[in-house]
């Protein structure tokens, strides 16, 4: 079974994600900060995603990258640009020189968060980054595409939506991703013939969707949780917002109108 590299593995996601695939195959896991012990099946490596020979060395023997590794929130550029994409750059470099290596690049819903609520987004949606995050995603998106056209390095863009146990808010009520679902996400595109250049919106099967997956159809993957069985808990703890309220017009919530921290 191909060898699985997880960055970002000390995460709440990637940390998730290594107790869900213990047994699915050999796993490599890394991150920057302290992670539990190696058990049967498993190899940890602390790493610097920024330390191109340190990734070079990461990504040697490994056929499935699943890319989580980065800021997760906002910060200034210095920060975002030297995590994310010199980051991410080294990991489709590495897959190119030392794969080829199908990757999973964790793009986010901030590469699209500028869209309005009322837009139903599909396979061919502007990116429109809300923040330097999000931009950092979208660029993450490109470079995913460099790769493939240039040298057919195969990646799937999951722009994921809110992956945690449940919604904490009412947007979250359409974003949110279950952990089973994203669980069974990255299988599939582990396992599926052949992805190209593809991306996928993370969310679950929730009743207000602003995202259409039709276009990846040809992976398989259908979500099995919905965020409806939250949703009495969450509208009670979470008063509706006004409609003119930016956390209610765009996609991204807040994000589009929180302080710009490039300065």
């Amino acid at each position: 079974m191909t060898r699985i590299l997880i960055t970002g593995a000390a995460g709440g996601v990637g940390a998730m994600l290594r107790e869900a695939l213990q047994g699915y195959a050999p796993l490599r896991l890394s991150d920057l900060s302290e992670m539990a012990p190696a058990r049967d099946g498993e190899e940890v490596v602390r790493c610097d995603l920024a330390d191109r020979a340190a990734v070079d060395a990461l990504v040697q023997g490994c056929g499935y990258i699943v890319h989580l590794g980065g800021m997760s929130v906002e910060n200034t550029w210095d920060v975002i640009e030297q995590s994310n994409l010199r980051g991410a750059f080294n990991i489709f470099d590495a897959a190119r020189r030392l794969g080829p290596a199908r990757v999973l690049f964790a793009s986010s819903n901030h590469a699209i968060g500028f869209h309005t609520r009322e837009t139903l987004l599909d396979g061919d949606a502007e990116l429109r980054p809300d923040s330097l995050y999000g931009l950092s995603k979208a660029m993450g998106e490109t470079m995913a595409r460099y790769y493939w056209d240039k040298f057919g390095i195969e990646s799937v863009s999951v722009r994921i939506g809110s992956c945690f146990p449940k919604p904490r808010d009412r947007r979250m009520l359409s974003t949110w991703l279950a952990p089973e679902d994203f669980v069974s996400l990255v299988k599939r595109i582990h396992e599926a013939p052949r992805v190209g250049c593809s991306m996928v919106y993370g969310a679950s099967a929730n009743r207000d969707m602003w995202w259409d997956n039709s276009h990846a159809a040809f992976l398989g993957w259908v979500p099995e949780h919905s965020s409806e069985q939250f949703r009495a808990e969450v509208e009670a703890a979470d008063p509706p917002r006004a409609h003119d309220d930016p956390a209610v017009i765009y996609q991204g919530g807040i994000w589009p109108v929180a302080p710009h921290t490039g300065e």
